[in-house]
């Protein structure tokens, strides 16, 4: 982060006394950080803290015009890296989603080209509130970097989701986001569609038939892609964790809905994904009301749902195709069999049974097949290293067919 110019953005939570450290953290880190500060965060942290930890003047009224020469909040908006806000209140996320700008922080979040990172904070109820969560979706689409607050004790004395994220992984967090902006971008221009989630299949308006998938794996694959350099297209069925920000969101609920959107995209796509845990089979019938309890047994007639993955495999053409498995035994025999049947060019298998591979998990155990037999086995791994083993393979099978193609005597 060295030379990198950082508008920390601190408003009137509580948490503004980690503000206080990560203000620190990042100027030892080698940045330049210009502190912004709104007038409730002065009633908790003084603006003299902050100048001391950056050794730069603290800004905080948009009208403190300090050098004649330029307009502050337009020049730290231009001078700016990246913007930080941290902690990001419930009343800063909704004014940043709504374009109000009535406060130097706000006017320079409106004015600013830069990556904006924010770090919310506030208690557990204002966080799940549909309005926060409203504004959090949309600020997300339009490219804003969450950096997810934890769960455990807050100020108020609730216990739930809404503690600030601690300076130190705050400062590793922005130090990735810098290093992925410089990192060579092996997708640039690439076109990604990858799935995520698992299927719901419905019985009636409230039950339904599903899986314990939770997307992490299909999102780690969708943020790392992006970070490649990939125009993303990420189709997410029923998922537990948040959306990732920076790519093309498509909702599909059913594996019916799931293959409409799947297929509608397929033929202008680079690379495909499979990670969504599809269901096999969905109710003959899906009936408009509540099933009333009549007896000691209901019996459902099942049916099979189309084959995503194996139509994908017919229609192939310069699609690179990856497909997932999610096995209890037998792992190579039954991956190797679902490669071949299903015409993938790489196969991702993990036995779920084991610890630290099944759904849900924030690290993963996978073995990639290819068409000869396992071509990596991979350690446990975060679902986000594991996902960067998986497209660095991806790339360079990807490249040599492409150098094959292009050589004499190769496809056209």
């Amino acid at each position: 982060m060295k030379g990198k110019t950082i508008v920390l953005g601190v408003c009137g939570g509580i948490a503004a006394y980690k503000s206080a450290a990560l203000c620190s953290k990042l100027t030892q880190a080698g940045a330049k950080v210009q502190v912004v500060m709104t007038e409730s965060a002065t009633k908790l942290v003084g603006p003299a803290t902050f100048q001391a930890l950056s050794h730069h003047v603290v800004r905080v009224d948009t009208f403190d015009e300090l050098d004649p020469g330029v307009i502050s909040h337009i020049d730290l908006a231009d001078r700016a890296d990246a913007v930080v806000v941290a902690p990001a209140t419930a009343n800063m996320l909704a004014k940043m989603a709504h374009g109000i700008a009535d406060d130097m922080l706000s006017t320079i979040l409106l004015a600013t080209t830069a990556p904006v990172l924010a770090a919310p904070a506030m208690n557990v109820h204002m966080y799940g509130h549909p309005a926060t969560q409203a504004n959090l979706e949309l600020l997300k689409e339009r490219g804003v970097i969450f950096i997810e607050p934890g769960v455990g004790q807050l100020a108020c004395g609730y216990v739930g989701k809404g503690r600030m994220e601690e300076p130190e992984r705050i400062v590793e967090f922005i130090r990735a986001h810098f290093a992925a902006l410089e990192a060579p971008k092996p997708l640039a221009g690439k076109k990604v569609l990858i799935t995520a989630g698992g299927t719901v299949e419905r019985l009636d308006p409230v039950r339904y038939f599903t899986n314990d998938s939770s997307g992490k794996m299909g999102f780690a694959l969708a943020e790392a892609a992006r970070d490649r350099g990939a125009d993303v297209t990420l189709i997410a069925a029923r998922v537990s964790e948040p959306i990732p920000s920076g790519v093309e969101v498509v909702h599909a609920e059913s594996a019916l809905e799931l293959a409409d959107a799947v297929l509608s995209r397929y033929a202008g796509a680079d690379l495909v994904i499979k990670a969504a845990a599809v269901a096999d089979y969905r109710p003959a019938e899906t009936v408009p009301q509540k099933i009333k309890k009549t007896g000691d047994t209901l019996q459902v007639t099942l049916v099979k749902n189309p084959d995503i993955l194996e139509e994908l495999g017919k229609r192939k053409e310069q699609q690179f195709l990856i497909g997932f498995a999610a096995e209890t035994e037998r792992l190579e025999e039954h991956a190797m069999d679902k490669l071949l049947r299903k015409n993938c060019d790489l196969l991702v298998a993990n036995d779920v049974s084991r610890e630290a591979a099944g759904f849900g998990t924030e690290t993963n155990i996978v073995t990639i097949f290819d068409k000869n037999g396992p071509a990596l086995e991979l350690p446990v791994l975060s679902k986000r290293e594991t996902a960067e083993r998986i497209l660095q393979l991806a790339e360079e099978r990807m490249s040599a067919r492409y150098e094959t193609a292009d050589s004499p005597g190769g496809r056209a």
